[in-house]
């Protein structure tokens, strides 16, 4: 038995019929080919697998496909926008935020939510956030310190651009 979902991943609609059982995660990876939500554990410990639904820092392999119907589901590929790194990525890529990198994308869409709720927070709001994403490869100071340096970057005011650099 299948039945029909209707996801919007990334600003794309996807209808797919699916079974009941198959995981969110696995429809992501499997079904969509988006491979930058991993599987870590399996038991919803590790984060790896966190993705946003309608907004929320989600583990997609908690999650049916069948209860994303009708969701709006971000996944580390989507939050990019015009071929520019998303303030988080660019924190973890200039605060040596990684090492090995499986944990990252879990931890980059916790951090989303984080700074959706919270413009700057303290050092000690951060590592509560992550309580659920698990690092086996860092101390989590890079982490913190990628975390940080987006917030910044993210509540920074916007430079104005002169009329000759906006054409450029």
């Amino acid at each position: 038995m299948s039945i029909k979902i209707t996801v919007t991943v990334n600003g794309v609609k996807h209808t797919d019929k699916v079974e009941p059982r198959l995981l969110l995660v696995h429809y992501l990876r499997d079904v969509l080919r988006l491979t930058g939500t991993h599987v870590g554990c399996d038991t919803s410990g590790c984060g790896a697998c966190t993705i946003l639904v309608n907004g929320k820092a989600t583990k997609s392999c908690t999650m049916l496909a069948v209860q994303a119907d009708k969701a709006k589901v971000t996944t580390i590929e989507g939050i990019a926008s015009n071929g520019e790194l998303h303030p988080l990525q660019e924190g973890f890529n200039q605060c040596h935020g990684l090492q090995c990198g499986f944990c990252t994308p879990g931890i980059i869409m916790t951090a989303c939510d984080l700074l959706k709720n919270n413009k700057k927070p303290s050092e000690e709001e951060i590592r509560v956030a992550l309580e659920g994403n698990f690092c086996r490869c860092t101390g989590y100071e890079n982490i913190v310190k990628s975390i940080q340096y987006a917030a910044d970057k993210m509540s920074a005011p916007k430079a104005r651009k002169t009329k000759k650099e906006a054409t450029v």
